[in-house]
């Protein structure tokens, strides 16, 4: 009698999906990359919610707020390599996000049709090597105003021998100057000095320009760096400082007011509220500005009050670690009073 051996099924092999942790439908995987889109999402519409403390988390966010869009771009990879449904519809809410908070900055802009006032703003830094270089840059752009921080008194005449032509008309207070080709009157300077620093800190300074558009009040400032270590966003000085020149700027009675600075922090900061709750920012360009070797962020301003900003620009790069920003801003015209009969 001839016996039959008993034998087994061949093993089949794994599911390649399986082996690469790719379990389930298109629509039931990347929940978790679904939950870190909303979570972006979140950052990017709710940031003002972030707490400051500790070490003024919420500052540090809203300094690099605009680089939440490289995050998106990461989150969409990671998707279509889970080639999951659930995470790329979920990205709809970032991309929202993002191009509601920045996207106007991304536009063109607006056709000029009218004249301006067309101003430059630098950090020319006190390692500058060459001041003179650096006017004929900042010059070369034509504004009619140009602002400079980290101003050194070496460095000063320099900057009126390449200047003086065009602009005949300076003030200078502490390291902060102010180049005109308008006249100057009411110079004087600006007490922007945080509590705890030595009483020879000026970085300041307020003066009229008599420009062809009117009377404008011009505001040049330099408000204290910051610092990222160990206890977090260093931007208490910085913060202290930004409510002294808002209050400055609260005071100020000339109606059409012009704020130029290296305010070391963006316009998204929160430190920076006592300035951008009073002023108008431009809504054209994000003219990242610093460091100038690889910029990550514009921390100098253009802002104006009784007037639009323009879209901002950068300029060429200089002896400074700062890219110069240049901005057209539009004064608007003052209202017609009536007169009675």
């Amino acid at each position: 009698m001839t016996q039959v051996e008993s034998g087994t099924e061949p093993t089949p092999a794994p599911d390649p999906a399986v082996r690469c942790g790719r379990r389930g439908s298109w629509w039931t995987r990347g929940r978790v990359l679904a939950g870190l889109a909303a979570f972006t999402a979140a950052l990017l519409l709710g940031h003002r919610l972030v707490p400051n403390t500790p070490g003024r988390l919420g500052s540090l966010l809203e300094a690099f707020l605009p680089w939440l869009g490289v995050v998106v771009v990461v989150l969409l990879g990671a998707a279509l390599l889970r080639r999951s449904a659930t995470a790329l519809l979920a990205l709809l809410l970032p991309v929202a996000a993002w191009a509601y908070q920045f996207g106007g900055l991304l536009l063109p802009a607006d056709a000029q049709t009218r004249a301006g006032l067309d101003v430059v703003q630098h950090n020319a830094s006190d390692e500058n090597a060459d001041p003179a270089a650096t006017a004929r840059t900042l010059a070369a752009a034509g504004p009619r105003l140009i602002a400079l921080a980290e101003l050194l008194p070496s460095a000063v005449p320099a900057y009126e021998k390449a200047l003086g032509r065009a602009y005949p008309y300076h003030a200078v207070r502490g390291t902060v100057g102010l180049w005109s080709r308008d006249p100057l009157t009411g110079v004087r300077a600006v007490d922007i000095k945080p509590h705890d620093i030595a009483d020879d800190w000026r970085r300041g300074l307020r003066a009229v320009a008599r420009t062809p558009h009117g009377e404008v009040a011009v505001y040049v400032a330099h408000l204290p760096s910051v610092r990222l270590g160990a206890g977090g966003f260093g931007s208490a000085r910085r913060d202290e400082s930004a409510r002294l020149l808002g209050d400055a700027l609260a005071a100020e009675r000339t109606r059409a007011v012009v704020l130029l600075g290296d305010l070391n922090g963006t316009v998204d900061d929160r430190g920076l509220r006592p300035l951008t709750s009073r002023l108008k920012v431009s809504e054209r360009g994000f003219a990242f500005s610093y460091p100038e070797a690889f910029p990550v962020a514009r921390i100098d301003q253009i802002m104006a009050r009784g007037g639009t900003v323009g879209r901002i620009r950068t300029l060429p790069a200089t002896g400074s670690d700062h890219l110069p920003i240049a901005a057209r801003i539009t004064l608007a015209r003052p209202p017609v009073v009536s007169g009675h009969p």
